[in-house]
């Protein structure tokens, strides 16, 4: 039997956080896509840097905030993604090492610099995202153990991660050492441009039934299905993966698995303050329900809590003791 000894193993993204307030005229003069994420350049990234306002430094990463909430509520997780050797990759490095995550990929000194994402806050809370993906999109399949695979619960692919060759099949190496270990392979959209680059690449992992659980949220489903509305795009995906997860901002989130579905609504917040890593957090929650074998709703729940956690802050990583928020799910 094989031990496993990580309940999530993430493969994603190693980007250091840099978030800033700013009102909707800088987005408006920048040209920026508000609410969402859009790649630049490493000139961009220096220019943008410093036409912002004072910033925070803080490790991030979609997949990588995934296993930061996941080891905060006490289970094992482990990292996969690339660094370069550089200032950057340390800080990266030690923060991630630091929560109990297991991170082993080692840097890289001809790779560029370490990504990272400036992350612009507008009064309404929400996060409108610029990334200079750097060392991150090098990632190769030798970075890839599939002992490491065949170890863990969960396989956690991060759908940002997904527009790169070398880290496209870094993530195939991944999976079939999943499929061959018997580890369930969960896969997030991560934003509307992944889904509408690769669409019929991701339909194709459906249909392969390479994904177990899908992770989308309300738009990513509707574009993924090609349907208007969320309940149309639900029935179109939902017999294509064992477990499907759609998020639903302020409206809650549902999932559907094997013809059972499940509601929650969101959590009460004390006050909205940065929208960053809420399905981040909400992916970690939801996974830590899974690796303990909760109901499908408990899961969901958990997820709820964790979202509603770190919106309630600055910053894609938790900050309250989410063990004691998850109370008696995760007894």
């Amino acid at each position: 039997m094989t031990d496993r000894r990580l309940d999530v193993l993430a493969i994603g993204n190693a980007i250091v956080d840099v978030i800033a307030d700013a009102d909707d005229a800088f987005i408006a003069r920048e040209g920026m896509p508000k609410g969402a994420m859009r790649l630049i350049d490493e000139a961009e990234a220096v220019r943008l840097y410093e036409a912002m306002g004072p910033g925070r430094e803080a490790s991030g990463g979609s997949a990588a905030n995934t296993v930061a909430g996941v080891a905060s509520l006490g289970l094992k997780a482990a990292f996969i993604g690339q660094l370069a050797d550089d200032q950057l990759g340390a800080i990266f490095e030690h923060d991630i090492r630091s929560l109990g995550v297991e991170f082993d990929t080692k840097a890289k000194s001809d790779v560029g610099a370490t990504a990272r994402c400036l992350i612009l806050v507008t009064p309404d809370a929400q996060r409108t995202m610029n990334t200079f993906l750097g060392a991150a999109q090098r990632l190769g399949p030798d970075a890839v153990d599939p002992a490491q695979v065949a170890a863990a619960r969960i396989l956690y692919l991060e759908g940002y991660l997904w527009d790169p060759e070398e880290p496209r099949q870094a993530m195939y190496k991944a999976m079939d050492a999943a499929r061959e270990a018997g580890t369930k392979v969960a896969f997030t959209l991560s934003d509307g441009f992944v889904v509408d680059r690769h669409r019929a690449d991701l339909m194709r992992l459906l249909d392969e039934r390479r994904i177990d659980i899908l992770f989308a949220n309300q738009v990513e489903a509707e574009s993924l299905a090609e349907q208007s509305d969320v309940e149309s795009a639900v029935a179109a995906l939902k017999d294509k993966v064992e477990t499907l997860v759609v998020t639903r901002h302020e409206h809650g989130a549902l999932a559907v698995r094997s013809g059972e579905r499940a509601d929650v609504p969101a959590e009460r917040i004390e006050k909205l303050v940065d929208t960053t890593g809420a399905g981040d957090l909400f992916a970690g929650g939801f996974l830590a329900g899974e690796a303990r074998g909760l109901p499908l709703r408990q899961s969901l729940k958990l997820g709820a809590i964790c979202a509603a956690e770190v919106i309630q802050h600055y910053g894609a990583r938790p900050e309250a003791d989410l063990r004691a928020l998850a109370g008696d799910l995760l007894a």
